[in-house]
C-alpha cells in the first residue's frame, strides 16, 4: 500500500493545489499512465507501487481485491469522475449524464482526452466497459447496485453506498481503492484551506452564519426544488457555517414549491440553477411573478444563478472548490 503522505507533506501540496484542487500529472507523476493488462501498475516514474501487491477494500457490497495502484480505471458516476481526476487519474471510461452528452465541462478537457464513454449514467453498457480491460471499475449502489455482478466479472469493482452528502467519504473509498491516499489527503486540506479563507473574505464566522442562503433548482417539467442539508450543495454550505432559512435547515432532500410557494424561498442569498429546457420549468412564471420580486435577496440584488452541472453534479473536491470560488465572487462581490 502506497505509504500516506505526512501532515507536512500534504499542507504542501495543499498549499499548491488550492486555487484549483486538481491534482495534475506534474504532481502526481501519473496522469494518464495506462500500463497494457498483465504487467501491473505503475507507480508515478514507472516504477512497481511502492512494491506493494493487491489489496481487499471493504465497500457497500463486500470486500474486493483491488490492484496495488490502479491505472485503467472505469467510472460510472460524476462523483467517481471528479475523484479520479483530483486524485490525478484520467479513467480510460466514464459514463455521461444522458446518451450522447460531454463530460461535466468544469474538469479540465486536457485530462479527459484520453476517456471514452461507456454509456449514460445508470445505463452503461457492459460491453464497452469490457472492451476497455479495465482494472478497476468505480460507482455506487444508487446507479449500479443491479449490475454489481456483471461488472465484477469485467474487472475489481468498488462501489459507495450514494452520493451526495456522504461525497468525502466516498472520496476516501475512492482513494483507497486507487492506491492514492495521499493524494485525497491533499485534496481535502486544499478544499478546508479555501473554506476557511472564503469565510474570513465574508467576514468571520460570526457574519458568515448570519447571512442565511438558499439554493433553488427550476426543472423542466417538474417542481421547483430548494435543497436540504442532505446532499452536495447542503454539505458545503455547513462547511462554511453559512446560515439557512429554518424551512431548508433541515434533514432531507428537498422540498418542492409552486410559483404560488414563492415565499418559501426567502433567504439573504439565493442561488438557482435550471435543468432541461427553462420554457418547460416554472422559473418563467416565478422569476417574473410579484411574489419573486418582493423576496429581499431580489430587491437587494443577491440572486445568482449557477451552473447546474457544477451545483448538481460536480460531486468532489474538485467540483466543490469551484463552488466555493463561485460563492466567494458572489457573496462578497
Amino acid at each position: 500500500m502506497p505509504r500516506p503522505l505526512s501532515r507536512r507533506t500534504a499542507l504542501g501540496l495543499a498549499a499548491r493545489l488550492a486555487p484549483g484542487l486538481v491534482l495534475g500529472p506534474a504532481l502526481t507523476g501519473c496522469g494518464a499512465d495506462q500500463p497494457s493488462p498483465g504487467t501491473g501498475a505503475s507507480a508515478p516514474g514507472g516504477g512497481p507501487s511502492g512494491g506493494a501487491g493487491p489489496r481487499t477494500v471493504r465497500h457497500a457490497r463486500g470486500e474486493t481485491r483491488v490492484p496495488a495502484r490502479a491505472a485503467r480505471v472505469v467510472v460510472l458516476d460524476t462523483d467517481a469522475l471528479d475523484s479520479a481526476v483530483t486524485l490525478g487519474l484520467t479513467p480510460v471510461g466514464a459514463t455521461t449524464v444522458s446518451a450522447g452528452a460531454s463530460f461535466p465541462g468544469y474538469l479540465p478537457a486536457d485530462r479527459l482526452a484520453g476517456t471514452k464513454a461507456v454509456g449514460a449514467i445508470g445505463q452503461p453498457s457492459l460491453e464497452a466497459i469490457a472492451a476497455l480491460r479495465p482494472d478497476l471499475i468505480l460507482s455506487n449502489q444508487v446507479r449500479d447496485d443491479q449490475r454489481y455482478d456483471g461488472l465484477s466479472k469485467i474487472a475489481p469493482t468498488v462501489l459507495s453506498k450514494t452520493t451526495g452528502p456522504t461525497w468525502k467519504e466516498n472520496v476516501r473509498l475512492h482513494a483507497e481503492a486507487l492506491g492514492r491516499q495521499g493524494e485525497a489527503e491533499a485534496a481535502d486540506a486544499a478544499y478546508r484551506t479555501k473554506a476557511r479563507d472564503l469565510v474570513t473574505a465574508l467576514g468571520g464566522p460570526a457574519r458568515t452564519a448570519a447571512t442565511r442562503v438558499a439554493m433553488a433548482r427550476f426543472l423542466a417539467g417538474a417542481p421547483t426544488r430548494l435543497y436540504l442539508n442532505d446532499t452536495f450543495v447542503g454539505s458545503l454550505f455547513k462547511d462554511l457555517g453559512l446560515g439557512r432559512p429554518a424551512n431548508q435547515d433541515k434533514p432531507g432532500f428537498s422540498v418542492e414549491i409552486s410559483p404560488e410557494q414563492v415565499d418559501q424561498a426567502a433567504a439573504d442569498a439565493i442561488f438557482y440553477s435550471v435543468y432541461g429546457d427553462a420554457a418547460k420549468s416554472d422559473q418563467g412564471r416565478i422569476t417574473e411573478g410579484a411574489l419573486w420580486k418582493n423576496l429581499d435577496a431580489v430587491r437587494n440584488g443577491r440572486v445568482f444563478r449557477v451552473d447546474d452541472n457544477l451545483w448538481m453534479l460536480g460531486i468532489g473536491y474538485t467540483g466543490a472548490g469551484l463552488i466555493l470560488d463561485q460563492i466567494r465572487a458572489d457573496l462578497t462581490g
